[in-house]
């Protein structure tokens, strides 16, 4: 496959879930720092101000009417990306770890290496915010866990972080994991024989507002996801 980046339509989805503290800053260091992108935020049934933040400001936004979790709120964003004609998705977490100087880079790689797949990783040149402890256990966790099954290593599986093709859109239109979905839809994409790679990327510290994994869900988190790793594999 090659691509024409003259010409390619380049979407952010920004998954949201209270995300009143970070919503503003997010979109605006996006408008700054990857002007050459367009953006959507998916709003899931946001209970605090997110969506009158949108609102507001005059935000491109989708409000679901239910919460559908994290993973249905991407999958939202790559319908939308679709039946907008993009050719490029990168995910972008509402809540300020993700840094937008970074998606130019992304786009690069992906174009001129012709992946299917960039995934930006804290792990590789291991500056920035490096996760909490009890999450770098898991982290290590799935990656050895991948590598098993798959042959590949992907030192960043929980990232959030990652900008796909046209074919992993349509690919994850039909079929995207609810819940915890980024280490399972990469193994899903390499079972289907696509290209994935990492850059190196400093990410930050949530900058406002409580994450959704306790202590207690990563460990449902790590169960739950490795048997939905190992059913991907060999169904």
């Amino acid at each position: 496959m090659s691509y024409n980046k003259s010409t390619m339509k380049k979407l952010i989805i920004i998954p949201a879930f209270n995300e009143e503290v970070n919503i503003e800053r997010t979109v605006e260091n996006i408008k700054k720092d990857a002007p050459g992108f367009d953006y959507v935020i998916i709003n899931d049934c946001s209970t605090d101000s997110t969506r009158k933040i949108c609102e507001e400001k005059g935000y491109r936004v989708v409000n679901l009417p239910i919460n559908l979790g994290i993973g249905g709120a991407v999958q939202t964003g790559y319908k939308y990306a679709l039946r907008h004609d993009y050719d490029v998705v990168v995910q972008v977490d509402g809540d300020g770890q993700h840094d937008p100087k970074y998606l130019e880079m992304m786009f690069d790689e992906l174009c001129d290496k012709e992946l299917d797949m960039v995934i930006g990783s804290r792990f590789i040149a291991k500056e920035g915010f490096q996760s909490s402890m009890i999450r770098r256990v898991g982290i290590i966790y799935f990656t050895k866990l991948i590598k098993l099954l798959t042959g590949v290593t992907i030192t960043d599986p929980t990232s959030g972080l990652r900008m796909v093709n046209r074919k992993v859109i349509e690919m994850f239109v039909k079929d995207y994991p609810k819940d915890y979905p980024e280490p399972e839809s990469v193994v899903a994409i390499i079972k289907r024989g696509c290209d994935v790679r990492e850059i190196p990327v400093i990410m930050k510290q949530r900058q406002g507002g409580v994450s959704s994994i306790s202590p207690f869900k990563s460990v449902y988190y790590m169960i739950k996801v490795t048997l939905a790793i190992v059913i991907e594999k060999i169904r």
